[in-house]
């Protein structure tokens, strides 16, 4: 029996899956609960112009509210993530564009909060901005939302681009967490070519960076050769000293 209930939990273990639509299922799922900062850094030491916008410390997000773990408006990435980041910027910057994040670690009591959202069908305040075509109860079938994600591990990260003459950031042709079709990356049926253009620009150089992108969010992109591929963190999102 005991050894029955040990299989059981090991599978619940290993079947996770990150934010949004990219389903993961790796070998050895490790969850960290207590605090453990190391490996990790502020992206504003590597990158100093980086423009911070952490939607989930403020109330607009999907949700409406702070979430979990969001102790300050700052991103956190692994040293790996963060340098390859930098080489991104330091390429966008040269013709004219600073990079704006959204997101980048984020504690599985995040997630969890996510989750939790999700499964209150009765909660729609954020419906009309962020998912006015979906219904609430197809969010997980449907992968939008997943009990683990790719941020947790440290080396994912949510942006766009600031266009330095312009003061505007660029127009991708969708906002950042909408969950519909608009937002998938190759999507050429719902926005402009110049739109398009402008993902593939941001797209392109964080592949060239060793980035991988998500299929159904433009602004999604994760390192290739992560650190931490099987662990998911959760200290809060804080300055570090």
């Amino acid at each position: 029996m005991r050894s029955h209930t040990l299989t059981l939990l090991i599978a619940f273990l290993l079947t996770g899956t990150s934010l949004c639509g990219q389903v993961e299922r790796p070998k050895h799922a490790i969850i960290k609960k207590l605090p453990d900062p190391s490996g990790f850094v502020n992206v504003t030491d590597i990158i100093p112009d980086a423009i911070l916008e952490i939607r989930y410390f403020s109330t607009f997000n999907f949700v409406g509210t702070r979430i979990d773990g969001y102790l300050e408006p700052t991103a956190l990435l692994t040293k790996e993530a963060a340098a390859a980041l930098k080489a991104v910027s330091d390429e966008l910057k040269a013709k004219g564009y600073r990079l704006k994040i959204f997101d980048a670690y984020r504690p599985q009591k995040a997630v969890d909060h996510f989750v939790r959202w999700a499964n209150d069908l009765n909660d729609t305040l954020m419906k009309s901005y962020f998912y006015p075509d979906l219904d609430k109860s197809e969010i997980f079938p449907k992968e939008y939302l997943a009990r683990k994600s790719g941020h947790s591990r440290g080396s994912t990260v949510d942006l766009t681009l600031f266009d330095m003459n312009t003061q505007k950031e660029v127009d991708m042709g969708g906002t950042f967490d909408f969950l519909g079709r608009i937002s998938h990356a190759n999507n050429k049926k719902d926005i402009t070519p110049e739109q398009y253009q402008n993902r593939m620009m941001l797209r392109e150089a964080m592949l060239r960076h060793g980035f991988r992108g998500a299929g159904n969010e433009w602004w999604h992109f994760t390192l290739n050769n992560e650190p931490y591929p099987h662990t998911y963190f959760n200290f809060p999102v804080h300055t570090l000293q």
